[in-house]
């Protein structure tokens, strides 16, 4: 079988920035992150990104960025003089679109949340900011350090500050959660009419603290569905448009970050952990940065080489494409298989076969492949039909 092609052109490129410092870590959290203590060498690990973008600029190799994610973590433990530096590096080192989307992610305690004047005047002009829920006991059960109070102070704080692309992160599927409870906190999300709502289900993620000892009253499956049903009519209502399984958008405010790791464009990485995605012409590749802080800075400051990009090969090169684009509401076709993956369409069809059959995917008039509502039901078992066998 032909199981490889030139790619037409390359994709949109992107470029994630890891900060890993946090006040407390969440019960809940996965990500590589880690509590800043008063001695978290914040400049230190600064110098270290400007040394990595420098080696990012020429993977880069004068393609442009159309964004740019300070995630973490919580990126607004770093000050706006510090973030400024960054961006300023990372303008000194690529190519900009004209519109580049800078999102910066951070927390609406007091503590973290900084001088959100200072992060727009740095170069910020897209705020995530993890509200999660509008349920003090909700909050507190999630490990949060901030009250209600603090989120809406927060979004006012940023569109005073000149922010008029906020997005609100809201988490569903908690301890002891109920469908009306679920959909209070919606109410109180969409009331602050931030441009993007990330509305997610909490899961016991492996090497959590959640994970290793479950809180009660979890949510059941059919309880879950019935908050995601009545969650997605609610926010239609609200005029937000659902345009990927998790998100949802106010006037077109689609994060262009995520979209474009959603339909398997190519990004950069930065700092401890973080993951890129690179393509030419010899194939599409994946590369990743040590975890640990303290191992990141060394091999920054020592010149050690990091592990070679390794090739995804053609059936892992499928699979990823289609983990991703199937959370695409909108869906995907022949062509943009192709054109990202650079494999032949006699391969996509055969893996689409079986699911097709089985009513979780179907062609659509405007010769897309979407995921129907039954597939969306269940995702999980639609993505695993793409696995490499």
């Amino acid at each position: 079988m032909e199981t490889d092609l030139t790619l037409a052109e390359l994709p949109p490129l992107s470029l994630y920035v890891h900060l890993p410092w946090c006040v407390r870590k969440c019960p809940y959290c996965d990500f590589n992150s880690y509590t800043m203590g008063d001695d978290a060498p914040r400049e230190r690990y600064l110098d270290a990104l400007l040394v990595d973008l420098d080696v990012e600029s020429q993977r880069a190799n004068g393609r442009e960025l159309i964004s740019v994610f300070l995630g973490g973590g919580t990126p607004s433990v770093f000050s706006p003089q510090q973030i400024s530096r960054l961006l300023d590096g990372v303008g000194k080192r690529f190519a900009l679109n004209s519109d580049i989307e800078v999102t910066m992610e951070a927390n609406p305690g007091t503590v973290e949340c900084g001088d959100p004047v200072g992060y727009r005047q740095a170069g910020v002009n897209r705020l995530s900011i993890g509200a999660q829920s509008f349920s003090p006991e909700a909050l507190q059960a999630l490990g949060r350090i901030h009250s209600v109070d603090d989120i809406e102070r927060a979004i006012g704080e940023a569109r005073a500050a000149g922010f008029d692309n906020i997005n609100l992160d809201v988490m569903y599927g908690l301890p002891g959660q109920s469908v009306a409870a679920a959909m209070f906190d919606l109410e109180r999300a969409a009331a602050l009419e931030p441009q993007h709502l990330s509305w997610y289900h909490l899961t016991l993620e492996p090497n959590t603290v959640f994970h290793a000892r479950p809180p009660e009253g979890m949510p059941g499956a059919d309880t879950v569905f019935d908050i995601q049903s009545r969650g997605e009519e609610l926010l239609a209502l609200h005029a937000y448009e659902q345009y990927e399984v998790s998100a949802y958008a106010r006037d077109r405010k689609r994060c262009q970050h995520n979209l474009n790791y959603w339909s398997f464009g190519d990004y950069l990485a930065v700092g401890a952990g973080a993951h890129g995605k690179i393509s030419d012409d010899a194939g599409v590749w994946r590369y990743a940065k040590p975890a640990n802080p303290k191992q990141y800075l060394e091999t920054i400051e020592t010149g050690t080489p990091v592990p070679d990009p390794q090739p995804l090969a053609p059936p892992e090169r499928l699979f990823e494409f289609m983990l991703n684009v199937l959370r695409l509401i909108e869906g995907f076709t022949e062509q943009q298989f192709t054109a990202r993956t650079g494999l032949p369409v006699k391969m996509l069809h055969e893996r689409l076969a079986a699911p097709s059959r089985r009513g979780l995917i179907e062609l659509s008039a405007g010769d897309c492949w979407q995921v129907t509502p039954l597939g969306r039901r269940f995702l999980n078992d639609l993505q695993a039909d793409f696995l490499p066998e």
